[in-house]
């Protein structure tokens, strides 16, 4: 990755005529990684967690919980992260974090401080700041928690003057994020008395539900008389105990995309359909494209098509994470790709939706912005280029897999994966090896 750039080594020609599958190894769950730090700082006791993900995005949310005073201990190698909770208190009445680049902790963090008792001062990158957080941090201050915003307004950095709850219940809006509701729902335990979230908008419930599961493993549940309605119980709390943290399986989608472009089976290692993770509905998406896979004990195998890669029209509201991978492989469908849903793709790491057109015309495939929330992608055959990542890993990664059979395809600051996928382009010159 000479000069913070990766040329994309085309393997098409050395693996076409084999049957063995690309057998791979992902990273641990980034979602379901900092979902359990938070659990186990709120939970009572002590914690260990097996499987953490170590990315910018982690060590962020690690070195904030351990800025806020928690008892930790950390083996990178191992994987095991320990965290002595308090039962919901905080080590600490004051502190100041920086959240890094990660959503999770952006998010999280801040529900859950703005909810405590303490003055928290909140200061991220600069890419988070241009992420919204207005609808999380009305919220709080609905709740009766004072918010200092000292640059732009709903926007990193900003104070936090924290009085514990001030009413039992609150709306909020997930149009530009589902953690504003996951963050909510994971501090609302703080309480101690029934609370009740009505939600606007609908996108990215997957996760959300990932969210009231791992609730759940950690010992509270969470009712939901409707579907726009949840509620916590009263004297609800989280217990300690020794967590499995999933392989991503945002980070196996990747490699289950190539099957079809390079033609031969995909397994990642401990990936199964029970998975907590939205983003295993990518690999139906890829079944209803030709694809066909098989449940194995040691994960989940993928075929490629044997009557063609189809085209269609799919909803990725629910695990939008992979519009960005199909969009990099639409081109090799026989008719042409529908993505909906994937208008609030605009407001994460970058203009997600800006990046696709802006990639898929560079390497000369035909594309079209339909309306706020579609974009259709015609089947050509893509040409060399330079992939513009906008300091976005999900656009690395899913614009590298068009350069395996295609020449001249060239990622533009990979380094960028070290958000949550570190070794993702060692992994590519490995098959390629």
């Amino acid at each position: 990755m000479a000069n913070n750039i990766y040329r994309v080594p085309t393997i098409y020609n050395k693996i076409r005529k084999t049957t063995d599958p690309l057998t791979v190894r992902v990273p641990g769950s980034k979602s379901i990684t900092n979902r359990s730090l938070l659990l186990a700082m709120l939970a009572e006791g002590k914690s260990t967690l097996r499987g953490v993900l170590f990315s910018d995005d982690s060590r962020h949310f690690l070195k904030c919980v351990q800025d806020l005073g928690f008892e930790m201990t950390v083996d990178e190698e191992s994987c095991i992260v320990t965290v002595e909770g308090l039962g919901g208190k905080l080590p600490c009445e004051e502190a100041v974090l920086n959240v890094g680049s990660a959503g999770t902790a952006a998010r999280f963090l801040t529900a859950t401080l703005g909810v405590s008792e303490g003055v928290f001062h909140m200061d991220s990158s600069e890419q988070m700041k241009r992420r919204p957080m207005d609808p999380l941090l009305s919220s709080l201050a609905e709740l009766g928690c004072e918010v200092r915003c000292e640059g732009e307004d709903g926007h990193f950095p900003f104070t936090l003057t924290a009085h514990g709850f001030g009413q039992d219940h609150i709306s909020i809006d997930i149009g530009h994020s589902s953690q504003f509701l996951s963050a909510l729902l994971i501090s609302s335990v703080l309480f101690q008395k029934e609370f009740r979230i009505h939600v606007k908008g609908h996108h990215g419930m997957a996760y959300v539900e990932m969210t009231v599961a791992m609730m759940k493993q950690f010992g509270v549940e969470v009712q939901r008389p409707a579907s726009d309605t949840f509620v916590i119980a009263e004297h609800a709390a989280y217990q300690a105990r020794e967590y499995q943290i999933e392989p991503d399986v945002s980070a196996a989608s990747y490699f289950y995309a190539m099957c079809p472009v390079v033609g031969v089976p995909a397994k990642v290692c401990h990936v199964h359909w029970e998975s907590l993770q939205g983003d295993t509905s990518f690999l139906h998406v890829l079944e209803q494209m030709g694809c066909r896979t098989e449940e194995e004990p040691d994960g989940i195998r993928m075929y490629p098509p044997t009557e063609g890669f189809l085209g269609g029209v799919f909803d990725f509201s629910a695990f939008s994470d992979q519009a960005l991978t199909l969009a990099a492989i639409a081109c090799f469908a026989s008719e042409t790709v529908e993505i909906t849903g994937i208008g609030h793709i605009r407001y994460q790491e970058c203009d997600r939706f800006a990046a696709i057109l802006t990639n898929l015309k560079a390497m000369g495939i035909a594309c079209e912005q339909l309306d706020e929330n579609r974009i259709v992608i015609h089947p050509g055959k893509p040409h060399g280029c330079k992939i513009k990542t906008f300091e976005d890993h999900r656009v690395a990664m899913a614009f590298a897999i068009p350069g395996l059979v295609t020449d001249g395809i060239v990622i533009e600051n990979p380094s960028c994966c070290r958000k949550t996928f570190e070794n993702y382009f060692e992994i590519l010159d490995t098959l390629c090896k």
